[in-house]
């Protein structure tokens, strides 16, 4: 049996054409490329014919297949095309659309960028140091002695692994801002002027003003004539950038083992005015910050010749700032992920 392939074909391109949707047109495919189609008539009706004509049979259904396919591919592009040009003309572009929410950046990280940023403006470069620290960093090289109780394992999260270059250098992870001092006086020399941000952990319970983790920002200065007045200045300046240009400062008496002399630096309270008030528990003063000059063992443990620089060193935390910048009263508020409270800044 042989096939009249040139009025299939005829009859093929009619139904193709006649098809109106993607349900016509997949009707049409299966009459003809489906597994009982009439091309698998055409390749069963191969095997009854002479083996000498198999090669020309074949031959031409090959071609009968290929054209049909070609053409069914054209008009499923064709009905598709013509579908979604139907659907736009019936979108009406005066209707207001779906606005979504545009995120912004966290309390804390932009409290973190105003602040640097004001260091920047001041000459200060921003650099980083890392979350996982050495014991020597953190506290041999700023003079803190063994027996000092942050020292302790109750007050720092120490680590099992150790530092793989060298079995007896034990890790853990920076309770303060402070080693990025060390990591950068030992890469630089002065003059240097930097300000670090940054994650710090303490094993502290969590409360309204204690939490495991918190951030913080390091300020180093050093030079050949650093002065303490310097450092008042520098701060003074700040603060009132930061708070504006009505409040007072006042610097009280410390201890800080890497540094000598030490001070907590206070502003008045912006709030009140200094008069008293919930936020400043009535005393009209906020403390804000410690400071001080490098002490002369932080610069012997980095190798800088004794005497020949003096520095200054300043540092803050990032919650407290912000809290009291903004009448926060709960640290946990800025973990908890509260779409109420992050909305507000």
């Amino acid at each position: 049996m042989t096939f009249d392939y040139e009025t299939e074909k005829q009859n093929s391109r009619q139904k193709i054409a006649e098809a109106a949707d993607i349900k016509q047109i997949e009707a049409v495919r299966l009459e003809y490329l489906g597994r009982k189609g009439k091309l698998a008539a055409m390749y069963a009706n191969l095997t009854t014919l002479p083996i000498e004509q198999r090669p020309e049979e074949g031959k031409k259904i090959n071609e009968f297949r290929d054209i049909i396919t070609q053409l069914i591919e054209e008009k499923k592009k064709d009905i598709v095309s013509k579908e979604r040009r139907g659907s736009l003309k019936q979108l009406d572009v005066t209707i207001p659309g779906v606005a979504h929410p545009i995120g912004h950046k966290h309390i804390l990280t932009q409290t973190i960028e105003e602040i640097c940023s004001i260091f920047e403006q001041l000459g200060f470069a921003v650099e980083e140091g890392p979350e996982i620290e050495t014991e020597f960093n953190n506290f041999t090289a700023l003079n803190i002695p063994a027996d000092h109780p942050s020292r302790d394992g109750f007050d720092t999260f120490y680590l099992k692994q150790q530092d793989p270059s060298d079995k007896n250098v034990n890790l853990l992870l920076r309770s303060h801002t402070s080693p990025a001092q060390i990591r950068i006086m030992e890469k630089h020399k002065p003059p240097l002027a930097v300000v670090v941000p940054g994650k710090v952990y303490r094993p502290d319970a969590v409360d309204a003003s204690h939490c495991f983790m918190f951030h913080q920002i390091e300020g180093l200065l050093v030079d050949a004539d650093v002065k303490f007045s310097d450092l008042k200045g520098l701060l003074t300046v700040f603060l009132k950038r930061l708070f504006g240009e009505k409040i007072k400062m006042r610097f009280r008496p410390h201890f800080f083992p890497f540094t000598e002399p030490s001070a907590e630096v206070d502003i008045s309270c912006y709030i009140c005015e200094g008069e008293g008030c919930s936020v400043c528990s009535r005393k009209g003063w906020l403390e804000i910050m410690g400071c001080g000059m490098v002490h002369p063992e932080v610069f012997k443990a980095v190798g800088y010749p004794k005497g020949k620089y003096t520095g200054l060193a300043f540092g803050l935390g990032v919650e407290r700032m912000t809290m009291l910048k903004h009448g926060i009263r709960d640290i946990r508020l800025f973990f908890e992920n509260d779409i109420r409270f992050l909305e507000q800044f």
